[in-house]
């Protein structure tokens, strides 16, 4: 856990309005007790000054700091490791359980911080992403003329992804070819599924090899959905072994082959969601309970295939942690008049990092069980991604080999 600040200029909407009727309109997942205690221990800033008055009218361009205590979902701790650099561009092969960017409630646990802060790679220009759960060859352009160079070739379809994964049961030793539209059912949480009034995909699928059990299958996606080869396997009534979304109870008896739900999205989103809390693993969706008692969903979060889905302000910060976690204890809130400030008044970053439990954090009241090694794993892997003018490949995973055992 460390401390961080997020910031924001006032928006024009919130002109003429007290903090406290900006508060209670707009950041409702936090009781006003929370602010309240916040401002007392010095947490909320106005144009760098402590908020004592919640009651004070907001100006024009005001700018608001907001100090909170900030945990991260637990990550693999198996390095980033980088399989090519040069002057244009950086190829790394990324570990499961790590997002691209920061996005949600990760941001020290992602690619690209990971990057920055262990090999000074900074930025860096995204040509293509991989989801959270995704391991494999992801590749980064070191100039914006290199960026623009290969989406060109992205534009023109020049190029092409390989990945491999183990599947559920005996895939069919011919080559098989999916084309099921597929639509998004929840930004938020990240599932989507086959259907009529989705975006056209393609995918072609190859059996490597069968070990009774499970299959190991080569995957090329002609088309770039969310979740695509995902949601195809999981048509073809050969989800991947582990798919902590597409291999689950809450899809039915037949776990979604052949697009059989028989489930509203609404339902579908609900028993998933009830089964990872059963088994204590919301953490594996990237989610809290604070996150699901958020009505709102970003539909432009950019890329909800790995991001969590909370909105941003103008300037990109992390609106909906103003309001940190729900739930707070409003008697100890209470009770904590003389909260000591915590912010990280003279570093360049906002952040601080702290051992010690912090008084007005949720999070710290709580004790979660840590996920096994096996469940921050997906066996699905981007092997090869190849463009017009390069090729560049990682190693075979070991859960891949064909005389590998669970």
């Amino acid at each position: 856990p460390y401390y961080f600040d997020f910031r924001t200029y006032c928006k024009g909407r919130w002109v003429g309005r007290s903090l406290l009727h900006v508060f209670s309109t707009e950041f409702r997942a936090q009781p006003l007790a929370y602010y309240r205690a916040a401002a007392r221990a010095g947490r909320l800033r106005l144009n760098e000054e402590p908020v004592r008055d919640l009651d004070v009218v907001l100006k024009n361009n005001d700018f608001l700091r907001n100090t909170v205590h900030r945990h991260e979902p637990p990550v693999t701790a198996q390095p980033v490791q980088i399989l090519v650099e040069d002057n244009e561009v950086v190829v790394v092969d990324k570990p499961s359980s790590l997002p691209v960017h920061p996005c949600g409630r990760f941001r020290h646990n992602t690619v690209i911080f990971i990057l920055g802060k262990e090999h000074d790679l900074k930025e860096l220009h995204t040509i293509h992403r991989l989801d959270r759960m995704t391991s494999g060859v992801l590749m980064f352009a070191k100039t914006a003329e290199v960026s623009k160079r290969i989406d060109e070739q992205v534009r023109e379809r020049q190029l092409e992804k390989e990945y491999v994964c183990r599947v559920v049961g005996e895939f069919p030793e011919h080559e098989v070819v999916c084309e099921e539209p597929i639509l998004v059912v929840s930004y938020k949480v990240g599932v989507c599924r086959v259907d009529p009034k989705g975006k056209f995909c393609k995918t072609i699928f190859q059996r490597l090899s069968y070990n009774g059990r499970t299959s190991v299958v080569k995957c090329l996606p002609r088309t770039g959905r969310t979740h695509q080869i995902r949601v195809h396997l999981q048509y073809l009534g050969h989800p991947i072994v582990n798919d902590p979304i597409y291999n689950m109870e809450a899809w039915g008896p037949d776990r979604g082959r052949g697009g059989k739900i028989d489930k509203t999205d609404e339902e579908l989103l609900k028993a998933l969601v009830e089964e990872h809390r059963s088994k204590q693993s919301l953490d594996i969706l990237g989610i809290l309970e604070e996150d699901l008692n958020s009505n709102a969903e970003n539909k432009d979060c950019g890329n909800s295939s790995d991001c969590t889905k909370d909105a941003k302000d103008p300037e990109g910060n992390d609106i909906a942690a103003w309001t940190l976690n729900s739930d707070t204890n409003l008697e100890t809130l209470e009770k904590n008049k003389e909260l000591s400030s915590c912010g990280n008044q003279g570093g360049q970053t906002g952040e601080k990092s702290s051992e010690e439990k912090d008084p007005l954090c949720v999070e710290c009241k709580i004790t979660r069980r840590d996920p096994s090694p096996k469940e921050l794993v997906m066996y699905l892997h981007a092997l090869r991604y190849k463009g017009a003018e390069f090729e560049y490949c990682s190693k075979m995973p070991e859960w891949a080999m064909e005389d590998w055992e669970e």
